[in-house]
């Protein structure tokens, strides 16, 4: 009998091992009856092929070649395994090289539950309150304009231009969207037809698409409802979001017909949990880089996507891969006055901004709603995309010809920082103003026309793909992890080198025990300061990163060469295991951009297309660079008769005009650089007791402005600045102004200061500069109140700095008496009410809401059996505490209700 029992107990103990250790250490996947399938031979190929295995083919996916989308009717619909059986067997044809079994990826839309006069002729009853788009009239008190009327005073209101939205589909026949609705910008994915009409349900569910559509393209001057930013351009919608979203669902909507589409609107993207780390998939990556590649006859396609609304989740778009790739353009947005909407997530990716929701008292988006109706409620940057793709529709009606890196550009050169408030503005090191809030700043409709109408398009994008960091380093709690890398911008191969920057990728590799703990810099040789990840308080995830691209645009125009420097900064939010700390395991950068000025050659441009005379072409010399002055002989910087600012002399005597002096130089009175001394890394002068800041190795000396390799006695090292600073009076040595470790002669160290060396029972007082008398319960102290005591007197306790003769009941224990006879009150751990000793396990009893358990205090409120639903009546942790199973920590967490229970 005894070893029947023995026998059953291991069994037991096994199973709920298995049951409750390893599987929630398990994603759960959701596969599908849909395959996505590459095969050689065509379209008749495919048919034959699917018809062997017992496949339907439902066509090509998307505009990818040689892609097609199977579906098995005879495999379940949803299934948390993969399909197993002999229709597997077609990955063994030789013609079929590549299949995936399409899984369910969660997204979700992101919105929320929760001067010039105006155009007479507008006759929308909702116009006069579309407070985004005329804000600088004597009624409307917006602080900053996005200058769509401007662009539309000018003639443009985006005829020819095609944009569809990716969504849960458009009301087709919506009044304010059937003149501009294009058939060939519309398809249902989820339900494989050409009509992308949303379905309607008592919750209207599925309004998303139709509010997007209607901001982009609500048609004018109808008298129902509202009017678009490019209320001329013609709007498609692409129903992908009402169903099961798969990497082939969204590869087929992302390739939509790209020789007839001009941009691509989409306000979705992985949940904003601020835990999700997730992007496209292998399919939708061969999308977009078709579109760009192949989109607008080889221009490329216009990819909008919204940032995201994972701001009071403490949500991270970097942690987002749609909004984060180089190939889309991300969408951020501000409230009417100008702050930070509580839904904003920070990011280095974000290029601009448009107008959107802000607090719930704040004004909000006006457009078309399902049911023919139109609403004044739409939110989130849900409303900032499509807006911004209006903007671009706008562009591109002035030039046809942009391709998806000038649109980049002309954001970037057009945006303005406004009145948006945002802590972290900056000017990088080409000039532009840029914020992890608002990207370059709020979009100029009317300056964007300006600059598309006369302008040359970019040189060739080169990619340079830096030699990765291998060496492996350690990331400790509360301390930084620094990598420089010299990156020399490929400059020994012409088709990748990178001299000016565009986009740039950091590729990481992280093992560590709680993912949401990290938060990553980078830093640009100019001296431009990225966070590519900031902490994420629900991120629990022990799988740190693997190959993860973060991306930034805050180094646009910079030179690529130089220090790049990666700061990683470990910063626990809550307790865990510091005995396994993080890895970097791998880095590198990958550097987008151009090896020649991108603007060299770009023409003056002019007010108004009406200005353009007869002679001009496009071979005429643009104007000279922003730095020059008194004329120049080319477009260059280094073509100046005069600088505005300042000039650099090389070896070879030529010189280039420069906004600043580069690091290592100083500007005089001349305007010249001149060099700084050796180991300065900037200064005023060219003395070495002039620096202001020094290289690798050395601190600056506070008191004599020189770079010295060491601080010495009575100064300190700020790490942050780097600069050697005085210690507070009677330091000898010290780790902060305050924090004295060693003490001068005639002093002593007194916690972590350093005063005057009173006798037994007295203390320095820093006002009277004289020995005063301690509390009478003291016999030492570090001042004249009862709770500054250092030391007691004789059967005293020393508790919170205070001598009592006992320890508090509640709250405290009594611990050993130290080797110098010293006695001391310690807190209980946060868990006890009482205690008997150190620790979450010495509890006596427990505070309100705890139960105690063995000593320990557990959460009352969630102890319960674990399933108890399919566990009716606990017949499973009825066994485990029949058998006396419940002292097994596992045991226990699964059946806590039922273990705590007494007999």
């Amino acid at each position: 009998m005894g070893r029947t029992t023995n026998w059953w107990r291991d069994l037991l103990f096994a199973v709920v091992v298995f049951l409750g250790v390893g599987i929630p250490l398990c994603r759960t996947l959701t596969y599908t009856n849909h395959w996505a399938v590459r095969i050689n031979g065509g379209s008749e190929e495919a048919n034959a092929i699917a018809s062997k295995y017992g496949y339907r083919n439902l066509g090509q996916i998307g505009s990818l070649r040689d892609y097609y989308h199977f579906y098995h009717s005879r495999t379940m619909k949803r299934s948390t395994i993969s399909s197993r059986g002999t229709h597997n067997f077609i990955s063994m044809e030789p013609k079929v090289e590549w299949i995936q079994q399409q899984i369910v990826k969660k997204r979700i839309k992101r919105d929320f539950k929760a001067g010039a006069s105006q155009y007479p002729y507008f006759n929308d009853p909702k116009w006069p309150s579309m407070w985004y788009i005329h804000c600088n009239d004597d009624t409307h008190h917006c602080q900053s304009d996005m200058n769509i009327v401007g662009a539309w005073r000018r003639g443009y209101t985006g005829r020819n231009v095609v944009i569809t939205i990716l969504d849960d589909g458009i009301e087709r026949n919506h009044p304010d969207l059937q003149q501009n609705y294009d058939q060939m910008a519309s398809f249902d994915v989820n339900g494989n037809d050409w009509d992308p009409m949303p379905r309607y349900d008592i919750s209207n569910e599925n309004k998303h698409g139709t509010r997007c559509a209607g901001e982009v393209a609500a048609v004018a001057n109808n008298s129902h409802c509202t009017i678009g930013v490019a209320f001329n351009a013609k709007i498609g919608g692409v129903r992908m979001l009402d169903g099961d979203v798969t990497d082939m669902v969204e590869a087929k909507s992302l390739s939509l017909n790209p020789q007839h589409i001009d941009i691509y609107s989409a306000s979705w993207g992985p949940d904003d949990d601020g835990k999700t780390v997730d992007g496209p998939a292998s399919l939708a990556i061969r999308a977009f880089e078709n579109g760009i590649q192949q989109g607008r006859r080889g221009l490329g396609s216009i990819y909008v996507w919204a940032s995201g609304n994972g701001g009071r989740s403490r949500d991270h778009c970097s942690c987002d891969g749609y909004t984060n790739s180089i190939y889309t353009i991300s969408i951020s947005s501000t409230a009417e006055s100008g702050k930070k909407p509580w839904y904003l997530e920070e990011c280095s990716s974000t290029l601009a901004t448009t107008y959107s929701s802000g607090e719930s008292y704040d004004r909000k988006i006006i457009t078309t709603d399902l049911r023919q109706r139109c609403t004044d409620s739409h939110t989130g940057t849900s409303a900032s995309a499509p807006m911004a793709a209006g903007i671009i529709a706008l562009a591109l009606e002035a030039n046809s010809n942009l391709n998806w890196r000038d649109v980049q550009h002309i954001i970037v050169k057009t945006s303005r920082s406004g009145h948006l408030n945002a802590p972290d503005w900056k000017t990088n090191g080409a000039g532009y103003r840029v914020s992890h809030l608002y990207g370059f700043g709020l979009m100029d409709a009317e300056a964007m026309v300006e600059k598309a109408l006369h302008w040359k398009t970019v040189p060739a994008q080169h990619i340079c793909i830096e030699n990765p960091d291998r060496q492996s380093r350690t990331i400790r709690p509360e301390h930084a992890v620094r990598a420089v890398y010299k990156a020399t911008g490929c400059s020994d191969n012409a088709n990748h080198y990178v001299n000016y920057l565009e986009h740039i990728i950091v590729r990481v590799t992280i093992a560590h025990p709680r993912r949401g703990d990290l938060s990553i810099y980078l830093t640009s040789p100019s001296g431009t300061k990225s966070q590519l990840l900031s902490n994420r308080l629900f991120d629990h995830s022990m799988e740190g990163f693997k190959s993860w691209e973060f991306m930034t645009t805050h180094c646009w125009g910079e030179k690529a060469a130089g220090d790049w420097l990666l700061e990683i900064h470990d910063n626990p939010s809550q307790l865990r295991n510091f005995k396994t700390p993080g890895k970097l395991k791998e880095w590198s950068l990958v550097l987008h951009g151009t090896s020649t000025h991108p603007y060299a050659c770009q023409p003056k441009p002019r007010s108004s297309p009406d200005e353009a005379s007869e002679d001009y072409t496009e071979e005429q010399a643009g104007p000279c660079d922003i730095e020059c002055q008194n004329g120049c002989e080319g477009p260059g910087p280094h073509q100046c008769i005069d600088c505005v600012h300042y000039f650099l002399k090389f070896k070879n005597n030529t010189r280039t005009c420069v906004p600043q002096c580069p690091r290592g130089f100083f500007g005089d009175e001349k305007k010249r650089c001149k060099k700084c001394w050796s180991i300065c890394e900037s200064c005023i002068g060219s003395r070495s007791d002039q620096c202001t800041s020094c290289k690798n190795g050395y601190h600056l000396s506070e008191e004599t402005n020189s770079c010295i390799p060491n601080c010495l006695d009575r100064f300190y090292l700020d790490k942050g600045d780097n600069v050697c600073r005085r210690c507070s009076e009677g330091c000898r040595k010290c780790s902060a102004f305050h924090h004295c470790t060693e003490c001068m002669s005639g002093w002593r160290l007194q916690g972590a200061k350093c005063v005057l060396n009173c006798e037994t029972g007295t203390y320095f007082d820093s006002q009277s500069r004289e020995c005063e008398r301690c509390p009478s319960s003291c016999t030492a102290c570090a001042g004249p109140r009862q709770d500054s005591c250092t030391q007691c007197i004789a059967n005293y306790y020393l508790e919170e700095w205070r001598c009592v003769s006992s320890c508090s009941s509640i709250g405290y224990y009594t611990d050993q008496p130290s080797e110098y006879g010293e006695k001391t009150c310690r807190r209980c751990d946060p868990s006890c009410l009482t205690c008997i000793g150190h620790g979450e396990r010495n509890c006596s009893s427990c505070r309100t809401g705890y139960n105690l358990e063995g000593g320990l205090c557990v959460v009352g409120t969630v102890c319960k059996d674990a399933t108890e639903e399919s566990w009716a009546e606990g017949s499973f942790c009825v066994l485990v505490k029949k058998n006396s199973l419940c002292q097994r920590k596992v045991l226990q967490q699964l059946c806590c209700r039922t273990c705590s229970l007494k007999g």
